[in-house]
């Protein structure tokens, strides 16, 4: 009798443990499991090369600077278009017969894999702002399916560009302060999220780094929420 009594209880002890195992366990896992979350990148985080004398020892904070610039429909771009926005920055010349047209082309998947998210948007910068006026623009847009107000193709004046690329991308090798000899030239993309903070550098003519960057924006995503 009360051996009987003993395996009725320990049946339903067993019972209990293995129903709050299956209930109970993966959520506490999912509670506790580390959130992959992407890095911030400031200035001492990259080939020092990349980065300009006046900004190379920030170490946190560092922010995508303001920038004013003129698009492939002659309006002017600031940040202010950009607010709120996760976006993908990249350097480019319409002139270009190497890395250029593989980069426009991966830009021109990503913009359509994103093309009804609201919180992505995409900014190219060219680096030939003498040659590239806003009807050569206009033109490369409307070759490479540029959806505006979702992909800004963008003129400025060459300092200004080069301080960007140099100041706040991280985005090229070359010395320099945007003269007339200096030439940008580079495959990065650069994953930008709300903050106006670097998130990750990818190279914009290989197809698994743009998968990559499909995923980092996701886990960029889920950073929001």
């Amino acid at each position: 009798m009360y051996l009987f009594e003993f395996f009725k209880k320990s049946r339903s002890t067993l019972l209990f443990v293995f129903f709050f195992s299956l209930v109970f366990v993966p959520i506490l896992y999912f509670l506790v499991k580390p959130k992959t979350v992407l890095p911030v990148y400031n200035p001492v985080d990259v080939n020092p090369r990349l980065v300009d004398d006046a900004v190379k020892n920030v170490s946190r904070n560092h922010r995508i600077g303001d920038f004013h610039l003129i698009n492939q429909n002659g309006d002017s771009i600031s940040f202010e278009n950009f607010e709120d926005k996760i976006y993908i920055a990249d350097f480019f010349f319409t002139r270009c017969q190497t890395i250029c047209p593989i980069m426009a082309i991966n830009m021109s998947e990503l913009q359509e894999y994103y093309k009804n998210d609201k919180d992505m948007k995409f900014l190219s910068h060219s680096v030939t702002p003498v040659i590239d006026s806003v009807s050569v623009l206009r033109a490369y847009a409307d070759k490479n399916k540029a959806i505006d107000g979702k992909w800004e193709i963008t003129t400025g004046k060459k300092t200004h560009i080069y301080e960007l690329a140099r100041k706040s991308y991280f985005a090229v090798l070359d010395e320099g302060d945007g003269g007339e000899q200096d030439f940008i030239h580079t495959e990065q993309f650069v994953l930008v999220d709300k903050k106006k903070q670097i998130r990750g550098f990818y190279d914009g003519t290989d197809a698994k780094e743009i998968e990559r960057i499909i995923k980092d924006i996701e886990v960029l995503k889920r950073e929001d929420k």
